[in-house]
């Protein structure tokens, strides 16, 4: 685009707030948290851990199942290790798989797995589309979840091919550094909002990816037209996630926990023997302080979906999004939104 040409302007979290609406509900218990994760299967709550190695683990899928949620493996274990936890948590899990390797996904597929989430960087691609068809053709009855993207045009494109949901995200996870690196990359209530109104039209569930630091950003995912919401680091930082443990010095527990992004150096290293020639890392690994147990976190957050939820005077998920009126903000806002206690 040539410079003087009028550019769009696109919003993250931190831009965007509610208006608060008539609330006719009672308690805040009250609100259904039910949404879809794929066209055919519901989930109990709106929230999904990101299908990471230092995040997904047997502990935290026990946890997350109980809760409601559907957990999905990372992609980096031996086929062995897979087919183990495919049959251990049998027709209550995804898997997750490139855009390589079809037979080995097949295989575990006819293990029993929900379906498969195929997990690429830009997942805007032909060779994407190809894989979603080839998937389709020899496994009909299974859901697949594809992404990452971030363009209404892109979410269309993967419906077209056969997605039965789709992951919006591309740069704004913790451990991210995508947009650095390249330039690209759309900022995520942006991206969430431009692909919803898509999604209302096609009715095929988007997963909003990455961005998520507190319950205010899921309420503003969802209300913007997630129908669930993939959380990475917060719940890496949770006693039971993969995410490798020390001792460290400061947080309640006195432990530090180690995450990092699949794009990153150290995870290159460890997978494949360091990066690729001509290529560079797109992702970092860090250090931080263990914050508790993932039932706690998850109780936090989905107290905040609940409470939103009233201020938004709806009952259910969709009804939220309908009502759902947004104003833009200055950074003065999220100053005058903290506790002040000095």
């Amino acid at each position: 685009m040539p410079l003087g040409v009028n550019m769009r302007h696109a919003l993250t979290y931190d831009d965007v707030a509610l208006v608060p609406q008539f609330n006719n509900i009672p308690s805040r218990t009250e609100p259904s948290l039910e949404s879809w994760l794929t066209k055919k299967l519901k989930i109990g709550i709106p929230i999904l851990a990101a299908n990471m190695d230092t995040v997904i683990s047997s502990e935290l899928a026990d946890i997350l199942i109980a809760e409601g949620s559907i957990p999905i493996l990372h992609r980096f274990l031996p086929l062995e290790e897979q087919g183990k936890w495919v049959k251990k948590y049998k027709d209550k899990t995804f898997i997750s798989c490139g855009i390589q390797k079809i037979d080995e996904t097949r295989k575990l597929l006819d293990l029993g797995a929900l379906g498969a989430c195929i997990d690429v960087a830009h997942g805007h691609s032909d060779r994407m589309f190809q894989h979603i068809e080839e998937l389709k053709k020899s496994h009909p009855d299974k859901e697949i979840i594809a992404g990452n993207v971030c363009t209404a045009m892109a979410y269309h494109d993967l419906v077209n091919a056969g997605a039965d949901a789709v992951k919006v995200g591309v740069g704004p996870g913790a451990a991210c550094t995508t947009r650095m690196v390249t330039g690209f990359g759309i900022p995520q209530f942006t991206a969430v909002h431009d692909c919803a109104q898509i999604a209302e039209k096609l009715r095929v569930p988007l997963i909003a990816d990455g961005g998520i630091r507190t319950s205010r950003d899921v309420v503003l995912a969802l209300a913007a037209g997630a129908s669930t919401v993939m959380i990475g680091k917060l719940l890496a930082l949770t006693q039971e996630s993969a995410a490798p443990k020390r001792k460290g010095t400061q947080g309640p527990l006195g432990l530090d926990a180690k995450f990092r992004g699949q794009a990153s150096a150290d995870f290159q290293n460890e997978f494949y023997g360091g990066l690729k020639a001509k290529t560079v890392a797109e992702g970092i690994d860090f250090w931080s302080p263990v914050t508790g147990t993932a039932e706690e976190l998850i109780n936090t957050l989905l107290g905040g979906i609940r409470s939103g939820m009233t201020y938004g005077g709806a009952r259910n998920l969709k009804e939220l999004q309908r009502k759902a009126e947004f104003v833009q903000v200055s950074a003065s806002y999220i100053h005058e939104s903290r506790p002040r206690p000095e």
